[in-house]
């Protein structure tokens, strides 16, 4: 739009920074004086006998910091998806012996009437005693038995979710709200639901909201705004790529449609407010916004609002946003401020992406005193019609003290919480209104929403919970958030450590980037891009014979990036002679020099990120987020193998009798051969060298054929930072010479990374040798199974799927081969599932929007699409995506097996096999998990399920190397999630653990007889 530029800010600037500046501005203490009676007597109405019969006597009796509360958030989540009577059985009783809840429930010998009875005792804390069925359940166990028991529990998290959800419907929330209120609160409906997987989602979404607007519109009177009624929307649930890379695509397809809404939202002059997301999609909201409301149909409406959330350090920068686009427009906006719901997942995502710091403020404190700074920005916004959302006492009195004139905003609350502070308030003070934020949708859509409400108002620092402790005194509930930070200094929390921080002692966190900041996402690609013209040659380090170049090509097209001298019998054996001459200076370097290089090897891993990005993508295909991955985890495993040699590679003192001195110590082997794939050209790679040399050894290291160019970086790398370049030799060729490496004398350990073939044949070798006996760690792949049960949430397993099967073009060892579910749920799965696959960008991965890139090469292109045509003349092809025609791509597909044990092979690419197995035959789960079991393999495994006792059966007798639940099964963290397999799958110990540099080195003691001087002086001399 003209003479506006996009929204920009800094993403996560230290909390220290914006807590000076919110500190030192101008403080009106007679105005927060006045307002502390108000804010006393608001919360005095909340802790009174009727208010506590809401929400927040549920919080007060199951506390989320006890396992009681935990399980009724598990229970609530999960109960009413579940399809099928033994799961639920099993999911009651899981929950019910999570915890005491004799000391809630009535006692019973029947195990599902116990049940029943936590979960309606649960309930009668919301509503009155009168409205609770336990007598009738009680009755029912008695004449009926457990079908009967399991209505009821089905009953009791309905009613539980009626308290939270106004209707089923929106005509059924209209009645509702029109019959329990009449015309005192002002509302606004949200059609309640998971962001958008699939195009169908997206339409569904659409016209709910579409039947909304004009559902409400037909009822709504003729007040004028901002009176008015209201519904809301939310982007991800109308585009099933809401997502910062697909930026173009989305405003291309979701804004014509949000358009659309505004536009019928508008015909009936409603209030028409877009929600808010997560912190990495805050700028791609404020594109589709811009484009909207840029629109000249829009003109002279004042209905359209969106939601700000104070928690977030940008909220500040948003509003003052908000009203220059007004401003350039002419308009009038509605904005709505919210504390914010999605605390920790915002400090996981920051966390997990390596981010300088936060997008969100970490201590509470912080927020509310955000929150009263943006509400003083919004109030003198002109063109903003402020809309608080809260249900803080303190926030409130102190918001109508500034404020004065009632009119010149609104409140707002939660349906099923606020109800007795904001009647107290209205009735108090003339003239202020409320609206209630009212959820609508059918009550197993509320699952998400409800846990989310709950734990956001039960968390410790909330003041809906600490509300309901009546030990909790007045002046703490009620003290000014400035009063509670104090200064700058303490407005971090405490025992939440910057994301670089996240593994200190041991090592810093690798330096990420937030691909939701244009800005840094901008910065990176014009990294990668000045570093892109290269056509080099790879060299052996020790180069002899003739061989001549070949021509690497990248598999996104085929076009040639560089080339590689391959190394011949001559060299191999050249290159293994040097390293084994330099191996005992550099085993005599001290542990400290030696983590100290590689550490410094991983600060030019970062350093050098665009060059090795740009490589990653050329030689290896591999998408923007999955090259970043990739170095991230280079520079990881790279600090965490030097911070454990320091802890291992000392000498230390045993223990033994007097007179004796033992000494033990460990020490590099000798030389180790590392041969690495091409799937993590650079992570694995690298990640082995290291460990070979701060553990004392010398390193020979062979890539994989199709990636030399990206091995011949790291090994720059790492000679630039100080590794003996004899210590280190760079050795590339095919499988040829790899075999003429394993068999030369000099090897004393290999580390192997690949097929289970070839860990077999270098097993073979290595036996047969009538040499020293040398380890061998080997990783290889594996048959990788999840298995889903009826309680998981159909979007999360979903998410997961695509993600774990798709990512990397499947060409990942821990890659998601094998899907197993459970029959009542498969076939609705399957339609997401089949849905989000589609909405997949397969294509050029140095586009930021392709989400799959190419397989490595043209043979494994042909290997695969010959097994995908076996299995289509089968008729077993579920979905077949669609793949360029030029370059080694394969589009991901899904194949159905009549069994789990049908597939006795690891297929390398994005094909994923789906089978059943059911839950009304106990055994029937057992055999799935024994034939998973029968393939041999022992990689990665997945489990979905909400049932603990379910994880904890599965995690005792699966074979797997790493079992994870209720997520996705790739991207294993460095120090916190060590990875390897077993059987078939490798030899262990696991990559990025703390037993893996254990195998590169030996062990010395040295045992000295130190009375052989005469006598112990040490004992003699010892005092009393």
């Amino acid at each position: 739009m003209p003479g506006l530029r996009p929204f920009h800010a800094p993403y996560s600037p230290a909390d220290e920074e914006i807590a000076a500046r919110l500190l030192s501005a101008p403080f009106d203490e007679e105005c927060e004086a006045r307002a502390e009676p108000l804010a006393r007597r608001l919360l005095a109405a909340v802790r009174s006998p009727k208010g506590l019969a809401n929400v927040e006597r549920l919080l007060q009796e199951y506390s989320l910091s006890t396992r009681e509360g935990l399980a009724l958030m598990a229970l609530a989540e999960s109960l009413l998806r579940v399809p099928d009577d033994a799961t639920l059985d099993l999911l009651i009783a899981d929950k019910l012996a999570a915890g005491a809840f004799d000391r809630h429930a009535p006692a019973s010998d029947a195990l599902l009437v116990q049940a029943a009875a936590f979960a309606l005792g649960a309930s009668t804390k919301i509503f009155a005693a009168d409205e609770t069925p336990r007598g009738l359940v009680a009755q029912a166990a008695r004449r009926l038995g457990a079908p009967a028991l399991r209505a009821a529990a089905r009953q009791a998290m309905r009613l539980m979710g009626g308290h939270f959800v106004l209707g089923e419907t929106i005509d059924e929330a209209l009645a509702r709200a029109f019959a329990e209120d009449g015309r005192r609160w002002r509302y606004s409906f949200d059609m309640l639901g998971e962001g958008a997987r699939s195009a169908a989602d997206a339409d569904r979404y659409f016209h709910a909201y579409a039947e909304a607007i004009v559902a409400v519109g037909a009822k709504d009177g003729a007040r004028a705004l901002p009176e008015r009624l209201g519904v809301s929307v939310k982007l991800s649930a109308l585009h099933p790529r809401f997502e910062p890379l697909s930026r173009e695509r989305v405003l291309r397809e979701l804004a014509p449609r949000l358009l659309e809404l505004a536009r019928l939202a508008r015909q009936y002059d409603l209030v028409f407010t877009v929600d808010a997301e997560e912190a990495d999609r805050l700028e791609l909201s404020l594109d589709v916004i811009g484009a909207v409301v840029a629109d000249s149909s829009l003109a002279g409406w004042e209905g359209f609002g969106l939601a700000v959330q104070a928690y977030q350090k940008r909220a500040a920068a948003v509003i003052d946003h908000v009203e220059a686009l007004a401003k350039a427009h002419g308009r009038r906006f509605m904005l709505r401020l919210v504390k914010g719901a999605y605390w920790d997942t915002e400090v996981k995502r920051a966390q997990e992406r390596g981010l300088t710091d936060y997008p969100v403020f970490t201590r509470k404190a912080m927020t509310d005193l955000n929150y009263l700074a943006c509400a003083d920005r919004l109030l003198a916004a002109p063109r903003i019609f402020p809309q608080f959302a809260t249900h803080n006492a303190a926030t409130v009195a102190t918001l109508v003290e500034r404020v004065g004139v009632p009119a010149r905003y609104e409140f707002q609350r939660l349906h099923g919480m606020g109800e007795e502070l904001f009647e107290a308030l209205l009735d108090e003070e003339k003239g202020a209104s409320c609206r209630v934020y009212a959820p609508v949708g059918p009550h197993r859509d509320l699952l998400a929403y409800l846990v989310r409400r709950l734990i956001e108002n039960g968390a410790n620092s909330s003041f809906v919970a600490r509300a309901a402790d009546v030990s909790a005194p007045e002046s703490e509930l009620l003290a000014p958030p400035r009063a509670i930070v104090g200064a700058a200094a303490r407005a971090r929390h405490s025992r939440l450590p910057p994301p670089a921080d996240l593994y200190r002692p041991l090592r810093a966190n690798s330096k990420g980037v937030e691909l939701g900041d244009r800005e840094a996402l901008a910065a990176l690609l014009a990294e990668r891009d000045a570093a892109r013209a290269y056509a080099e040659t790879a060299a052996p380090s020790a180069r002899r014979g003739g061989v001549a170049p070949r021509d690497i090509r990248s598999p996104i097209d085929d076009s040639i990036i560089g080339s590689v001298i391959e190394a011949d019998s001559e060299t191999a054996c050249v290159a293994m002679a040097a390293a084994a001459r330099a191996f005992p200076a550099w085993e005599a370097t001290l542990v400290e020099t030696r983590a100290a290089i590689i550490e410094r090897a991983a600060d030019l891993v970062e350093a050098r990120r665009g060059r090795l990005i740009a490589l990653l993508q050329e030689e290896g295909g591999k998408t923007l987020d999955d090259a970043l991955a990739e170095v991230r985890e280079a520079a990881d495993l790279c600090r965490y193998y030097a911070g454990q040699a320091r802890l291992l590679c000392g000498e230390e003192t045993l223990p033994g009798p007097t007179g004796e001195e033992n000494r033990f110590r460990r020490r590099g082997r000798g030389v180790f051969l590392c041969i690495s794939p091409w799937n993590f050209p650079l992570a694995i790679f690298l990640g082995q060298v290291a460990a070979a040399l701060v553990s004392g050894n010398a390193a020979v290291a062979k890539p994989a054929e199709q990636t030399p160019l990206v091995a011949r970086e790291a090994v720059a790398l790492l000679h630039e930072a100080g590794a003996p370049r004899e210590a280190l030799q760079y050795v590339p060729g095919d499988g040829a010479v790899g075999a003429e490496l394993v068999a030369q004398p000099e090897v004393a350990g290999v580390v192997f990374t690949g097929s289970t073939e070839a860990a077999r044949s270098i097993h073979r070798a290595l036996a047969s040798s009538n040499g020293p006996i040398v380890p061998l760690i080997a990783e290889t792949g594996g048959v990788n199974a999840m298995i889903v049960d009826s309680t998981a949430l159909l979007e999360q397993i979903v998410d997961d799927v695509i993600v774990s099967a798709f990512r990397s073009a499947g060409q990942r060892c821990s890659a998601l081969r094998l899907l197993c579910l459970q029959e009542d749920i498969a076939q609705a799965t399957l339609a997401l599932l089949i849905g989000a696959a589609k909405e997949l960008c397969v294509g050029d991965p140095r586009e930021v929007s392709t989400h799959v890139g190419p397989v490595i090469d043209a043979e494994a292109k042909a290997r695969l699409e010959g097994y995908i045509a076996r299995r289509r003349a089968e008729g077993r092809v579920l979905y077949a995506g669609a793949a360029p025609q030029r370059g080694n791509f394969v589009a991901p597909h899904i194949v159905r097996l009549d069994r789990a044990g049908d597939l006795r092979e690891e297929i390398f690419g994005p094909v994923l096999h789906v089978a059943t197995w059911r839950a009304q035959d106990e055994k029937d789960l057992v055999r799935l998990i024994e034939e998973i079991t029968a393939n041999g393999f022992g990689l990665t495994m997945g489990l979905h399920t909400r049932i603990e006792a379910r994880i904890r059966a599965l995690a005792e007798t699966t074979l797997a190397g790493n079992l994870y639940v209720n997520r996705n099964m790739i991207g294993a963290a460095v120090g916190g999630q060590p990875f390897g397999g077993s059987r078939m799958s490798g030899t262990g110990p696991k990559a990025g653990g703390p037993d893996y540099l254990r195998r590169f080195l030996r062990e010395e003691t040295v045992t000295i007889n130190t009375a052989s001087f005469g006598g112990d002086a040490r004992l003699l001399a010892m005092k009393e």
